[in-house]
Formats: structure tokens, C-alpha cells, sequence
């Protein structure tokens, strides 16, 4: 954004203590306004996606899970969601930010000229790979909670992991894991970008933070739309108790797709692009926030 260019991103090395600071304060608020906006819909996705015979639709499944279950079965899975999130963020906003800081704009190119989306495309798709690694343990044990009927709580789940498969258990599904956040991170910084940039051009008088807050939910959304159809098969994959680290991925999407038809991998897209906005839309709101209360109140540039 423009507010990052006046603190400077061209004068600031890659490794500067403060902006590495700055990024993980900034990813970690957030997240938690991501995580606790959007759980009670990733639920309902994960439900539709591995039972959908069972749950069908976004309103008719989030009333058999509250009538069933209760409310706060909704948010099964948040704690480790939310931890999750707080260090999938700080990778994912921490690596991209240091890109931006290792390859910046030059300085003469005018601040309202279109951006070049090539780079936070390729910047946003190394972003993906490196925050798969960090993400997949707490991604596996939250597909493993949400799946379950009853009141399960998310260290049982990791109890019977380890008791099963050993630390094997945490990695499993690694390639499906990287299969999409790698597509889902590139469409997901381009499109912020590309955004912020047509919002400050066409609606000049729009204030910071609802570029911000919009720029972010539209975001979310085309991420998840080109990310969908690889997430359907990670979710069984990492869900089930008899897949492996490597390898169980695409013979899963081709059972998927001749089980459910192509339109079967994107099971759950209703309540995930339902759910994108408003999670994307908090996370970058709270990330943008959080650079600005950093700067304010506990580094000050």
C-alpha cells in the first residue's frame, strides 16, 4: 500500500530488525480477527466437503451442527486454527514483505501507475510453499477435529496421531498441502494489490481502511475460487487416518472426480467464498492496523 512506501520499503534492508518485528506483530493481530471471524464457516465447509451426502448446504448444514451439537461446535478446531493462522501469517506476510523489501519498486515509477502484478504473482507463489511447511501440522489436526461428531477436543485428536502414526501424523499430506497454498497465496498478494490499486484510482475518496477491508475480502475470494479445487482433496486427504506423507493426493482427486464429477472439487465453495470475505477482509484490515499501531505506540520509525 501506499502508506508502506512513505515508511520507507526501498530504504529498508531485507533482515531489518524493526520491519521483521513490524510484520510479525501486524500478521499475528490479523490473524486472530481472521480466525474468529471465519471459523464457524471453514467448519461448515470441512463438514460438506468430507460428508456431502450428509451436509448439503451452507444454511442446512450449519443448523444440523448447532441442533446436533450446539453453537460452539461452529468453532471446533479454533485454538489450533487460530495458532496456526498466527504463524501460517507470520511466514506468509514475513516472507512477502521481505520480497518486497529485496526486490522494491523503482523509486522513479509514479506511485498511481498500474502495478506489476508479475511480481506479486511469483512473489505471492513462494509465499505459499514457504507457509505450507509451517501451516500443515495445525491444518491436519483441525481436518481431523472438524470432522468428528461429539465433543473431541483438538489435543485428543493429537493424542490419537501420535498414538497411530507416530510424528509421521504431522505431515501428512504434504504435497496437497503445497498444491494449494502455492496457486491460492499468488492469486491472493496480486489480487490485494491489484485492488488496492483500482480502488485508490476509481474511488479516490474511499478512505484507507475500506480499501483495506474490501481489497482484502475480494482477495480472499478469487484465492479461494482458483485454490478450491485443490483444497477438496487435501481436506479427505489430511481427514483420514490411513494417508500418507506423499502420494495419497492425486489418486484422491481422481477418485473425487469420478465419485462426484469434476463440480465434486468444488464441494464447500458456497461457504468458503460466503466465509472469504469477511475473514480476508478482517485479516488485512488487521494487518494493515497493526503496521500502524507498531509505528504509533511500539517502534516508532
Amino acid at each position: 500500500s501506499e502508506k508502506d512506501n512513505e515508511v520507507g520499503v526501498n530504504e529498508v534492508s531485507v533482515a531489518d530488525p524493526r520491519a521483521i518485528s513490524r510484520d510479525l506483530f501486524s500478521a499475528t493481530l490479523g490473524s486472530v480477527c481472521c480466525c474468529y471471524t471465519g471459523q464457524p464457516l471453514d467448519t461448515i465447509k470441512v463438514r460438506m466437503q468430507t460428508n456431502p451426502s450428509i451436509y448439503q448446504g451452507v444454511w442446512s448444514s450449519s443448523l444440523q451442527i448447532v441442533q446436533g451439537e450446539g453453537l460452539t461446535a461452529l468453532w471446533k478446531g479454533a485454538i489450533p486454527t487460530a495458532l496456526g493462522m498466527a504463524a501460517e501469517n507470520a511466514v506468509a506476510f514475513g516472507v512477502n514483505e521481505a520480497l518486497k523489501r529485496a526486490f522494491p519498486d523503482d523509486k522513479h515509477v509514479n506511485l498511481n501507475a498500474p502495478p506489476d502484478l508479475m511480481k506479486p504473482f511469483l512473489m505471492g507463489t513462494l509465499t505459499g510453499c514457504c507457509s505450507a511447511m509451517v501451516l500443515l501440522p495445525s491444518e491436519i489436526v483441525k481436518a481431523k477435529t472438524q470432522v468428528l461428531i461429539g465433543e473431541h477436543s483438538s489435543a485428543e485428536v493429537v493424542r490419537e496421531m501420535m498414538q497411530r502414526q507416530g510424528i509421521r501424523s504431522m505431515f501428512i499430506g504434504f504435497d496437497s498441502q503445497i498444491m494449494r497454498d502455492a496457486p491460492f497465496y499468488a492469486v491472493f498478494f496480486g489480487g490485494y494489490e491489484l485492488n488496492c490499486y483500482l480502488f485508490r484510482t476509481y474511488v479516490p475518496s474511499m478512505p484507507d481502511e475500506l480499501n483495506f477491508f474490501l481489497s482484502g475480502g475480494f482477495a480472499g475470494m478469487l484465492g479461494w475460487t482458483v485454490a478450491m479445487p485443490f483444497d477438496v482433496p487435501k481436506t479427505n486427504v489430511q481427514s483420514r487416518w490411513d494417508t500418507k506423507v506423499v502420494g495419497s493426493y492425486f489418486p484422491e482427486m481422481i477418485r473425487i472426480a469420478r465419485e462426484r464429477g469434476v463440480l465434486g472439487l468444488y464441494s464447500g465453495l458456497g461457504p468458503t467464498l460466503i466465509r472469504a470475505f469477511p475473514a480476508n477482509a478482517a485479516l488485512f484490515l488487521g494487518v494493515e492496523m497493526g503496521k500502524r499501531m507498531f509505528d504509533k505506540f511500539l517502534w516508532k520509525p
